[in-house]
């Protein structure tokens, strides 16, 4: 008797990101080189005590890196770097069509 499978899409689809990252790229060995954990405590006296946790000081010098590297000037450039990478969009794409984008 034949089968027949009847695709149902899911709802959610769990993926691990540093699954997607080939061993041999360029941001992975360079965060296997560098221990940035000195950062948290050498940014600790500029945080404050109360408010709404701010963004990670090893992830903030991690995007500020990669700006770096990539010559990125502008914070939206970094965006859309990072957009690019993770949605494969073109960076030309995202500038055109963002309606947030003024020069």
């Amino acid at each position: 008797m034949q089968g027949k499978k009847n695709y149902a899409h899911q709802l959610f689809v769990s993926v691990n990101l540093i699954d997607l990252v080939p061993a041999d790229n360029f941001y992975r060995r360079v965060g296997d080189a560098f221990d940035l954990h000195f950062l948290r405590k050498a940014t600790e006296k500029y945080y404050g005590k109360g408010g709404q946790e701010s963004i990670d000081p090893i992830v903030f010098f991690k995007i500020m890196l990669v700006g770096y590297l990539n010559n990125i000037n502008s914070d939206r450039q970094l965006i859309a770097f990072f957009l690019a990478i993770v949605f494969k969009f073109d960076r030309f794409y995202i500038f055109q069509n963002c309606r947030y984008y003024m020069n």
